[in-house]
């Protein structure tokens, strides 16, 4: 699903969207003829003939035309098809150009197949991507994006690949290797989405790991940060995950046994994780303000009732109090 809120079109260079590859050109230099038994006038025209090719490589890049501009690829393939095994200046400035160009052509080739829905397409294209640049930020972020709509649309079969490529993303962004958030409009609506993203996939399964992500999620400067989803399924992954965990093994340890520094110290860690689902799905409720979001309002207030009564011998007093200001406050 493209989501103008996080999504960016790639930019891509004029000479590659919408136009036609030419065949190869070859560079026509007049001189007299190579032969083996002149080999400085042989050497001395390949001189020549390179020149002249890299100056009609430099003069199509850089024309303001773009059905000039075209053709700078193909003459430098050419260049690098007669030249390419040399280590001077010109050569690598050429081979560098081919290789971006090529990078373009094949993000934009990726991006294409995500807008037309094609998820299949896509993991076909990304694949082999990834194969050859595996911290591709862009084609991490594409690949996870289309695994995650995917999935919406209720095919699982890419989801094992998509959690992978999400935390791939995740850790480049967390490790500072990420210069540019294409193809999303900014670093941090990155980090919202990929988290939400990998938060989702786990979060039946490794719900403590959910949670994190999750945690991450709403704290970034996106949409996720005002969105009462995410919230609430932050709340419900502490409980499934930490709270149950150290619920069961509070009762295991210290079950019909008198006080201890140690009991004190897990039932201190239970009510903070008490403390944040309460804090999340407050936030929940808080955030659905729209119409179309009362239902499912109500629902997760009646849980967050519940939950808060236990919490406070029975009671709900302080409830309302609690989610009338707890969008002013930090998580805690």
């Amino acid at each position: 699903m493209l989501d103008a809120r996080r999504f960016l079109l790639p930019a891509i260079s004029t000479a590659l969207l919408g136009l036609t590859f030419v065949g190869s050109i070859s560079a026509q230099s007049p001189g007299n003829p190579m032969t083996p038994s002149n080999p400085t006038m042989v050497g001395r025209h390949l001189d020549d003939d390179k020149e002249a090719l890299y100056a009609q490589f430099n003069d199509y890049k850089r024309n303001p035309n773009p059905e000039q501009q075209r053709f700078a690829y193909p003459t430098a393939k050419e260049y690098l098809r007669r030249f390419g095994g040399e280590t001077d200046t010109e050569t690598k400035e050429v081979r560098r150009f081919v290789a971006e160009y090529e990078r373009a052509m094949h993000e934009h080739e990726l991006y294409a197949a995500y807008g037309a829905r094609n998820y299949a397409k896509t993991f076909e294209l990304g694949r082999p991507l990834l194969k050859s640049d595996p911290e591709s930020f862009f084609v991490l972020g594409i690949m996870a994006e289309a695994g995650y709509d995917s999935a919406l649309a209720g095919n699982a079969s890419l989801n094992t690949e998509t959690i992978d490529y999400a935390k791939r993303a995740i850790r480049l962004i967390e490790d500072n290797k990420v210069s540019k958030a294409d193809p999303f409009k900014s670093m941090d609506i990155a980090r919202g989405f990929l988290n939400f993203a990998l938060g989702w996939f786990l979060k039946d399964e490794e719900p403590v790991t959910a949670a994190v992500a999750f945690t991450k999620a709403v704290q970034t400067d996106s949409p996720y940060r005002t969105d009462p989803a995410a919230c609430h399924r932050l709340g419900v992954s502490i409980l499934k995950g930490e709270f149950n965990q150290f619920s069961a093994l509070y009762n295991e340890k210290f079950g019909n046994k008198p006080p201890s520094a140690e009991q004190t110290a897990m039932l201190e860690r239970i009510k903070h994780l008490a403390d944040r689902a309460i804090d999340a799905y407050a936030r929940a409720v808080a955030l659905s303000t729209r119409p179309e979001q009362q239902d499912a309002k109500n629902k997760i207030l009646a849980q967050l009732t519940t939950l808060y009564k236990n919490f406070h011998n029975g009671s709900d007093a302080g409830l309302n109090e609690l989610i009338s200001t707890v969008l002013s406050k930090p998580m805690p």
